[in-house]
């Protein structure tokens, strides 16, 4: 029978306290040193084991002085385990130092292999926990968990002896270090920080290989998730330790609780655009579409953050086409949660923005009527931003241009985004009234937003917004009964002129110009009365902008003419502050 089988096969014996141990171990380890001087076989691997007993008493040593070592609890399996395989080498040892007895030359190279490699696996777990410098302070403090106002040095010693235990300790000890390192990621939201510091991510990323068990694997599982969306350096610790891969394989064979936490740790890691281009080494974007098919709502919000962090790389996004991805996205944009309607929605934007390969293929999955869908029923102004982007960059299409156009639904939609929504917001739905065929039935409908549009006028950022505003109410301008309605509006017409004024140089006088011309159009005088009355008569002084015949005669007076200070006062009009 093989010698370490026998061994392994007896009942192990009641494990001494760590202070036994350790003295138990000092006697063996001296008794081996000078037995093994006289082996004259296998000289070369003896030589090895003597040098590695050698290296063990040093650190067993050191053990012996720090000045809680006995308080350790992993001493307490690591000792007596260390106890059996000097044991096994004393075996060893009298065997070949026994001129009688005759083991099979490999057999023999094999158990002595064997021994010094369980002797350098050890004598590296004691040195970890040395390094560590645990064993110089008191349980006490070790093992309670440290206040978030408590001393930096505490949390640090603490984080260092739960990684400890992840390393070297058996499965319950790493089971209880990751419920620790799980409730002090929960409780202290700085911690992040320090654990990626202080701690050995590579050892807990390694946790979630198959290998261990579902109790030790789903807890790290959490505990790499709650790193990874804590903080910067947090997440960009646990991507360079190499986590994203595993994960990925988490959401390709787990179960759905653990394909959300991983899900979860992968959108984060994503969210760092130099990290963006691993999920396609890994082949990360079939197990992210597939997860958005048939994950749970969870998963595929998370699923779907992940493909849109990643789709602004071009190989990816041409990966995501071939792999099926818009089909999935645009029935998320009905079908999914509020947050992955919205993350749904930025990668269709995204696409959308990347050519007219993306523009077709969208089209053809019915991409537009999913996004008109989506406007009318999400509340989320994000959301709603995304989805108008989409719409915009799609309405270059003849098909769409003549379904947004012919929508009475939408047109009002966005006129009551231009008056009531975010700047950008204003500006999206500006430029769609400005670009589309809008009828003049709706154009009268909406002529209520024609105020907020001069707003836009005199707003200087963002970079683009006076002249959208302009083309939108110029467009708005072409039917007569909103042209009454402008210059019925006091305020607006005040504002036209002020920016009219040569000294207003805020805004180029293009685009007052072009308001003007609009309103001076046809052969209503009641609109040219009201400008008048409003001061516009004879600020266009030079303006190069003023080239139409009716508008240069309308803006242009002589110099010996009244000044257009004096014209706006004799109406009664009030001057405007800059």
């Amino acid at each position: 029978m093989h010698p370490a089988t026998a061994h392994q096969r007896r009942p192990p014996p009641e494990q001494p306290c760590s202070t036994e141990s350790l003295d138990q171990l000092t006697q063996l380890l001296s008794h081996l040193l000078q037995s093994t001087l006289s082996i004259t076989s296998f000289t070369s691997r003896w030589q090895c084991l003597r040098s590695k007993l050698g290296t063990l008493k040093s650190v067993l040593s050191e053990i012996s002085d720090s000045s809680h070592w006995a308080d350790n609890p992993l001493l307490g399996t690591l000792l007596p385990d260390l106890l059996l395989t000097l044991r096994r080498v004393e075996i060893l040892c009298n065997q070949c130092s026994d001129p009688s007895f005759t083991p099979g030359k490999l057999l023999m190279q094999s158990d002595l292999d064997m021994a010094s490699g369980w002797l350098s696996k050890q004598t590296s777990d004691l040195e970890l926990l040395l390094r560590s410098g645990v064993l110089h302070q008191s349980t006490a403090i070790v093992l309670s968990h440290p206040s978030a106002n408590g001393p930096k040095e505490d949390l640090c010693f603490f984080v260092k002896d739960l990684f400890t235990r992840l390393q070297i300790g058996g499965l319950e000890f790493k089971r209880k270090a990751l419920d620790s390192l799980i409730q002090l990621l929960s409780e202290d939201e700085n911690s992040g920080s320090v654990v990626a510091k202080e701690g050995n991510l590579n050892c807990l990323i390694h946790l979630l290989d198959p290998i261990y068990p579902d109790s030790v694997r789903d807890l790290a599982v959490v505990a790499v998730s709650m790193l990874a969306s804590a903080n910067h350096l947090s997440r960009k610790c646990v991507f360079e330790e190499g986590a994203l891969g595993p994960l990925l394989r988490i959401i390709e064979c787990s179960s759905m609780p653990l394909k959300e936490k991983a899900a979860m740790a992968v959108e984060f890691i994503t969210a760092d655009p130099d990290n963006a281009w691993a999920i396609s080494a890994y082949g990360g974007v079939s197990i992210l579409i597939e997860l958005c098919k048939s994950g749970s709502v969870t998963a595929q919000s998370y699923s779907v953050g992940a493909i849109r962090n990643v789709c602004t790389v071009e190989d990816i996004r041409i990966a995501l086409a071939e792999e099926g991805a818009i089909p999935v996205l645009v029935q998320l944009l009905v079908c999914g949660i509020p947050p992955a309607q919205e993350k749904a929605a930025n990668c269709v934007a995204i696409l959308a923005s990347s050519g007219k390969f993306f523009h077709s293929f969208l089209l053809q999955e019915k991409g537009l009527q999913r996004l008109l869908h989506l406007l009318h029923e999400s509340s989320s102004p994000e959301t709603t931003e995304h989805v108008l982007q989409s719409i915009y960059l799609l309405s270059d299409s003849h098909s769409s241009h003549l379904t947004l156009s012919g929508s009475t639904k939408f047109i009002i939609h966005i006129a009551e985004l231009v008056k009531y929504g975010s700047i950008m917001l204003q500006k999206i739905c500006a430029s769609l009234l400005a670009n589309l065929s809008i009828s003049d039935g709706n154009k009268r409908a909406i002529g209520g937003c024609m105020g907020s549009l001069v707003k836009l006028m005199e707003s200087v950022k963002p970079d683009g917004l006076q002249e959208i505003g302009t083309n939108a109410l110029v467009s708005l301008l072409s039917v007569s009964s909103n042209r009454k309605e402008f210059v019925r509006d006091e305020k607006s017409l005040i504002k036209l002129v002020h920016m009219l004024d040569p000294a207003n140089d805020v805004i180029s006088k293009k685009f007052p110009v072009a308001v003007v011309a609009a309103l001076t159009a046809g052969s209503s005088h009641g609109c040219r009365k009201r400008l008048m009355t409003a001061g516009a008569y004879g600020l266009g002084g030079n303006n190069k902008y003023v080239t139409t015949p009716t508008i240069k005669d309308f803006l242009t007076i002589d110099e010996e003419t009244t000044s257009a200070q004096e014209t706006t006062r004799a109406f009664g009009i009030p001057q405007m502050v800059t």
